[in-house]
C-alpha cells in the first residue's frame, strides 16, 4: 500500500472514530422516570410511616436530592438526575430503617422497664423468696 493511501485510510478511520465519539457524547439520555418514581414512592412511604420524629435529617436529604434530580432533568443532565433519584430513594429507605430501629428500641426499653417493675413487685410481695 502506498503511504498516501495508508494516510488517507487512517485519516478516514480517525474521522469516523471522532464522529462516533461525538455522537455518543451528544446522544440524548432518557429521563430517569423509573428512578424518580421509585424515589417519590420511598419518600411517600417514609412520610406515611412518620419517620420525621426519628430520622428527619435523612428524610430532608431525600427530599432535597429528589428536588435536585428534577432540576437535573430540566437541565438535561439525565445521568446526574438518575444518580440523585437513586440517592433520594436510598436516603428515604434509610430514614424508614432508622425510624423502625428507634421505635423497636423504645419498645424494648419499655418492656425492660415493665419487667423490672414486676420483679420489684414480686420481691415486695414475697420478701423471703430470692429471684
Amino acid at each position: 500500500m502506498k503511504p498516501t493511501k495508508t494516510l488517507s485510510v487512517l485519516s478516514r478511520t480517525a474521522a469516523t472514530a471522532v464522529f462516533l465519539v461525538l455522537a455518543a457524547c451528544s446522544s440524548q439520555q432518557d429521563e430517569p422516570t423509573k428512578e424518580l418514581q421509585a424515589a417519590e414512592l420511598s419518600i411517600s412511604n417514609a412520610e406515611q410511616a412518620r419517620v420525621a420524629d426519628y430520622a428527619s435529617v435523612e428524610l430532608s436529604e431525600a427530599r432535597e436530592k429528589l428536588a435536585a434530580a428534577y432540576v437535573a432533568v430540566n437541565d438535561n443532565e439525565m445521568i446526574q438526575a438518575q444518580q440523585l433519584a437513586q440517592e433520594a430513594q436510598a436516603d428515604a429507605e434509610l430514614a424508614i430503617a432508622k425510624s423502625q430501629a428507634a421505635k423497636a428500641a423504645a419498645v424494648n426499653s419499655d418492656k425492660r422497664q415493665n419487667i423490672n417493675i414486676l420483679k420489684h413487685e414480686m420481691k415486695r410481695n414475697n420478701p423471703g423468696d430470692k429471684p
